[in-house]
């Protein structure tokens, strides 16, 4: 392996750190869904209320992703983390005392705000260490924050619940997010790692061009399918698992750990597949694109049999297995966007792409509390919301097959930094 094809001195422990940072931010999401049934209670909330919560996180998380995704191109993405670990901790210690509906839809679009631009700039400041041969691994650990925030936080933070109340949750987020951002003052490093598509210029290229490359564009789609799936389970498992299924706020929030511990092995699994693929000479088409889009496909056709069978157990089962396998998607879609994207113009482009498929994010949660506000019964509401997730996978999947293809739209990137050059 040549000095090229090495990650910097350094790489894997800020790796850690950004770990443990999606760690946190994915507690952060987590906490409201545990928190459903006796949020629900304490507050009078119907359905379509606590569904209209978990959507109102992404309403601005887009638009804030991709403001500070501009100035990532321009700023340290250690500054950059470290601001928004800080806001993470200013915004979730009010929930400690009294709170009102309205109260809680403020916070929740001001964390989402907050938290917006974490995963495309965590990504920028991470590929400023490894090459791109060997992102996948690195990007499947920092990935695994996502698992790993819900496998670790939910035993605890469903003990705060159950015993103080679901506002120390909130609180004890805050804590933890204060925590780490005296870590990352103290040991947190920017990476000098320099790169871009293959034989390209760093030139500038017009967003225009970049964004309606086909390659993009799949996987835009594919990536708001995943995130409608990942924002489903954060604000509805524990609920389906108390309401639908009829378990204890304890055996619920235990159990809402399950798709997480699937994931988090189906995630670095698929990580480590992708990058064996690709260094064994298959293209990014075959390792980044079908391989991924097929498993999300997969994943889809079990979520569709969700509400068939009468067993709890085999519901969760297919919920579980459904779940996981679509993850390997979040792994590939910042190294396909890395891939084609100028280092100069990547943290921007990682934080579009990453706000376009957060929209699924922001339709997710409402449409599944619109369902239920209708449904004959608790249960065959959440069956028909998953249902629409697995329709939904293997659609978008297919178009991601298909057209999820980096090195034919190389050359047009190329081309485009040629105009760029001469003007």
């Amino acid at each position: 392996m040549t000095t090229d094809e090495r990650p910097q001195p350094g790489a894997w422990g800020v790796t850690a750190l950004i770990f443990l940072l999606m760690v946190i931010n994915f507690a952060d999401k987590a906490v409201l869904g545990l928190a459903a049934k006796p949020m629900m209670d304490e507050l009078g909330l119907s359905p379509e209320q606590f569904g209209l919560l978990g959507s109102v996180f992404y309403l601005l998380f887009p638009l804030s992703a991709v403001l500070v995704g501009f100035a990532s191109n321009r700023r340290p993405a250690r500054s950059m983390l470290l601001a928004m670990a800080i806001a993470w901790t200013v915004v979730q210690l009010p929930l400690l005392g009294p709170v009102t509906f309205g109260m809680l839809i403020a916070n929740r679009v001001l964390l989402g705000v907050a938290e917006g631009p974490a995963y495309p700039v965590a990504m920028h400041a991470l590929y400023k260490w490894f090459p791109d041969s060997l992102r996948a691994l690195p990007t499947a650990v920092v990935a695994q924050g996502s698992s790993f925030g819900v496998i670790v936080a939910v035993p605890l933070l469903n003990a705060i619940i159950v015993h103080f109340s679901w506002h120390w949750a909130f609180a004890a987020l805050g804590i933890v997010g204060l925590a780490w951002s005296i870590a990352w003052l103290v040991l947190g490093r920017e990476g000098t790692l320099t790169d871009g598509p293959a034989g390209a210029e760093q030139q500038p290229v017009p967003y225009r061009e970049l964004l309606l490359l086909p390659t993009i564009v799949a996987t835009c789609v594919v990536g708001f399918s995943a995130f409608w799936g990942l924002s489903l389970l954060l604000t509805w498992l524990t609920a389906y698992l108390v309401e639908g299924l009829r378990f204890s706020q304890s055996v619920g929030g235990t159990l809402s750990v399950l798709p997480w511990l699937a994931g988090a092995v189906g995630v670095l699994a698929g990580g480590t597949i992708s990058q064996a693929l690709k260094t064994r000479g298959h293209s990014s088409r075959v390792s980044r694109g079908a391989f991924p889009c097929a498993t999300i496909m997969l994943g889809g056709g079990l979520l569709l049999f969700v509400g068939v069978p009468d067993t709890a157990w085999l519901k969760i089962a297919l919920l579980v297995a459904g779940s996981a396998l679509g993850g390997t998607i979040f792994v590939v879609v910042p190294i396909i966007v890395s891939e084609l994207t100028p280092q100069p113009q990547r943290a921007a482009m990682l934080a579009i792409v990453n706000s376009i498929m957060t929209l699924g994010g922001v339709a997710a949660p409402l449409v599944m509390g619109v369902v239920l506000q209708w449904a004959a019964s608790p249960l065959a509401g959440y069956d028909r919301g998953f249902l629409i997730l697995g329709l939904l996978q293997i659609g978008c999947g297919a178009i991601g097959l298909l057209f999820i293809r980096p090195e034919a739209d190389a050359p047009r990137v190329q081309r485009a930094t040629g105009r760029a050059s001469r003007i």
